[in-house]
């Protein structure tokens, strides 16, 4: 008898696997990525959720906050990012007021998402106040996946990164909101960056899996930005964030290497020109 675990075969991971994953126990492993090539790396290397982020705010386009994206910028992130994919299951953040004006636009923008981009699911931040907006889009067949406790796109509302629902009424409305959440039809929710024993609540009151970004061990799945676990970033070090390479410094040598070698006529050599 096989005891090969589910994200460990080549099967399409879809909605319903997440899901089965929470009821199996076995944890769901999810990164972003903004551009074709960087997909296919991360795909090919077996993550289950790949997440186009609007974090390519930040990241690829270099702005302070996510508020500056637009749904236009990230149809084309998502589409870049889904033509490299074969197995991971693509989820597209709506950004910023592309959703919180009406559940018809919300809507619009959602199809949009998935029509023109080729996304899977989508992602909104946010609880109570958008259940009506998740249930609308959830009813016309679109996966939805919540976002609660830190959402950057209310950054301006917040004033800060910090942790949030430290205090007894913020944890028990983020608690309420997820379980709302649940209700209007979400698939799964982010949980960024809340205490661990929260998460860990949150997590045991739902059916459908928790995916955590500084939420602690507790949660079903995590999330980080590829370019701040690869190094990539050297000036973001939340204490969340674990780097597994230092992308930037090797990155750094090989880029001087080279132009030495073009300085000094190294570059090319024999075997690199055509005769």
């Amino acid at each position: 008898m096989s005891t090969e675990l589910p994200s460990q075969k080549r099967d399409k991971v879809t909605t319903q696997t997440v899901v089965d994953m929470k009821r199996h126990g076995e944890k769901i492993s999810m990164l972003t990525a903004y551009d074709f090539t960087m997909a296919g790396i991360v795909d090919g290397a077996g993550v289950d959720v790949i997440l186009v982020g609007d974090s390519a705010s930040n990241v690829m386009a270099g702005h302070e906050t996510t508020v500056p994206m637009t749904l236009n910028q990230m149809i084309y992130h998502t589409q870049c990012v889904v033509r490299g994919v074969e197995r991971a299951l693509v989820i597209a953040d709506l950004p910023f007021m592309s959703y919180q004006v009406t559940t018809k636009e919300a809507l619009k923008s959602a199809g949009r998402m998935m029509k023109e981009a080729g996304a899977h699911a989508v992602k909104l931040e946010g609880g109570e106040p958008i259940s009506n907006t998740v249930k609308r889009i959830v009813d016309a067949g679109i996966p939805v996946m919540g976002h609660l406790g830190l959402t950057p796109q209310s950054i301006y509302k917040f004033g800060t990164y910090k942790v949030r629902a430290k205090d007894e009424q913020e944890a028990d409305q983020l608690l309420k909101d997820a379980k709302i959440l649940e209700e209007a039809g979400v698939f799964s929710i982010v949980l960024e960056k809340i205490p661990s024993d929260l998460a860990k609540r949150v997590t045991e009151s739902l059916s459908v899996p928790t995916i955590g970004i500084g939420a602690g061990p507790h949660c079903d799945g995590q999330v980080l930005v590829l370019h701040d676990m690869l190094g990539l970033n050297k000036d973001f070090s939340p204490r969340f964030l674990r780097r597994y390479e230092d992308l930037h410094n090797s990155m750094d040598s090989a880029i001087k290497h080279y132009i030495d070698d073009v300085k000094t006529g190294d570059f090319p050599n024999e075997n690199e020109q055509y005769k």
